[in-house]
């Protein structure tokens, strides 16, 4: 019989934070992909910088901010599922 019911749940929360950091790592080539095909010359035209206006540039930056935020996403959920468990 375990004595402390603490080490339990920090392991599996550990458990659950390597799987959802492995789900997030394989889906950030999907969001890649699809990064890639927003900013070609049939969607934003993203390459022509002199031929588009200063809103479609705007926008062009912040798709390419997309795969590092949404990494930071992940990073954060398995951060936090870990240290809550920790706090408890």
């Amino acid at each position: 019989m375990m004595k402390n019911k603490r080490g339990q749940t920090l392991g599996i929360s550990i458990i659950i934070g390597i799987t959802i950091l492995i789900v997030g790592l394989m889906s950030i080539n999907f969001v890649r992909d699809e990064v890639t095909d927003a900013r070609l010359a049939s969607g934003l035209d993203c390459s022509n910088s002199t031929g588009i206006s200063d809103g479609t540039k705007l926008t062009c930056l912040a798709v390419d901010l997309v795969v590092p935020y949404f990494l930071l996403l992940v990073l954060s959920a398995v951060g936090g599922i870990i240290v809550a468990r920790l706090l408890l």
